[in-house]
């Protein structure tokens, strides 16, 4: 398994380079850059009609944006020789943001917005499999119950609301029967009075709204998933054998089908990898939550190519991380997959 991991990663290498580059390129021959989005927040369109000045001219040039798309992805990765100090991402250094907030590193933009996107994002990732898990395994077990048939309905439905609309929702009906619901943030603003317990209890209420919205919609994909995969284990004619041979149904349910029944929903965690770092701009937007997510906004809508660069490297890094941990979760789950023999 090793040597099928470090070939893996070998291989992750030039993937991520591919990516960024096709990432990059697709950023520079966009409409819109840096600069106009400067020129925009600092004179507005008086100073788009009387064409760059000189300090927009020096700045283009000193980020390389004056440059074709190509010389500036290799100043990306290895250093911009016009800013002192700069060594490339290939050595550690994403840059300074030219939009977001001029000239601060982008790694101090990262440890700033990236607690608040993990925490939720954790929170909701957890919620998701406690709950759609059990009600797939639930309804498997129940086939055509009452239950089986009301939860599938149930989670349909929530699966068909747009989060960003159950978000607005939300906003409303607190603003009109729970005025005193917070909507804004995740930290609550109390005095250093306040009581242990009263922190705790605002945190939570700041939490609550954010969470439903980013964990809704997987209810219904990921129970109907264990559901439909949990159906076809139990079918099977060692399932049958496990129950003659009188083991209990829970140690049948929980031991073989459960076990058996996991590399699908082992392949749906690898897919939500990468959105405990890029976020969901929709909710952080509505709940003003200043994460990832909303840092990303803002990176697209001024044109922030270090900060949109970086954002797309950490993504890609985490899908193909994601994939690479789904073969080895696929190996440990079923013996009948071997490593080995597919990297041959």
């Amino acid at each position: 398994m090793l040597s099928y991991i470090v070939k893996r990663i070998l291989v992750m290498i030039p993937t991520l380079m591919i990516i960024s580059m096709l990432s990059y390129m697709m950023m520079r021959i966009a409409p819109g850059d840096p600069v106009k989005a400067n020129m925009m927040a600092s004179g507005g369109n008086d100073a788009l009609k009387e064409g760059e000045s000189q300090q927009a001219k020096q700045f283009r040039k000193y980020f390389g944006l004056d440059k074709p798309w190509y010389v500036g992805y290799w100043y990306w990765l290895t250093g911009n020789p016009n800013i002192p100090g700069s060594k490339g991402v290939i050595r550690g250094d994403f840059g300074i943001s030219l939009t977001v907030s001029l000239g601060t590193p982008v790694t101090e933009l990262l440890k700033e917005r990236l607690p608040p996107t993990l925490k939720l994002n954790i929170i909701a990732m957890a919620l998701i499999y406690l709950i759609a898990i059990p009600a797939g395994i639930y309804s498997s077990v129940k086939r055509n119950s009452i239950f089986d048939r009301g939860s599938s309905i149930f989670f349909l439905v929530l699966y068909s609301l747009p989060n960003f609309w159950v978000g607005l929702l939300l906003i409303i009906l607190s603003a009109k029967f729970f005025p005193w619901w917070p909507t804004r943030g995740l930290d609550p603003d109390l005095p250093l009075t306040a009581s242990y317990w009263n922190v705790i209890w605002q945190t939570t209420l700041h939490y609550i709204f954010p969470v439903i919205c980013l964990s809704y919609g997987s209810f219904a994909m990921l129970s109907r998933y264990s559901r439909t995969a949990m159906l076809e284990i139990i079918k099977q004619d060692y399932i049958r054998t496990a129950r003659a041979k009188g083991l209990s149904e829970p140690v049948v349910i929980l031991k073989h089908v459960l076990r058996n029944g996991m590399i699908p929903l082992i392949t749906i965690f690898a897919g939500m990898l990468p959105g405990l770092i890029s976020g969901s701009f929709f909710i952080e937007y509505l709940f003003r939550i200043p994460g990832m997510g909303l840092l990303g906004l803002e990176a697209v809508s001024s044109r922030d190519y270090p900060l949109l660069m970086t954002i797309f490297g950490f993504s890609a890094a985490l899908t193909l991380m994601g994939i690479l941990l789904s073969d080895i979760c696929y190996c440990l789950v079923d013996p009948r997959i071997s490593l080995n023999k597919s990297s041959d």
